[in-house]
């Protein structure tokens, strides 16, 4: 497979290795492949979590947000409380 690569990330690759971080610029290329596979995989988990509260929310299955914070305010502080804080 060859690729073209634009002067700016030619020159990103060859800073890359030369910062010892990296062996060749096969290695630069194959990180970046690899965390642009993780974000992609992140964008897909944060798309079906959003899916999934629009249908909560469709359903009413919603509590009120101030409340919801008050609660986990108030078990906080009963924790604290607890371990002597």
């Amino acid at each position: 497979m060859n690729v073209a690569l634009t002067p700016e990330l030619e020159s990103l690759i060859r800073r890359k290795v030369a910062s010892g971080m990296y062996k060749n610029a096969a290695e630069v290329v194959r990180e970046g492949l690899r965390l642009l596979a993780e974000e992609d995989a992140w964008k897909a988990d944060v798309r079906r979590r959003i899916q999934e509260g629009v249908k909560q929310v469709r359903a009413g299955q919603v509590v009120d947000g101030e409340k919801a914070l008050d609660g986990i305010v108030r078990r906080l502080r009963r924790r604290g409380k607890a371990r002597g804080g």
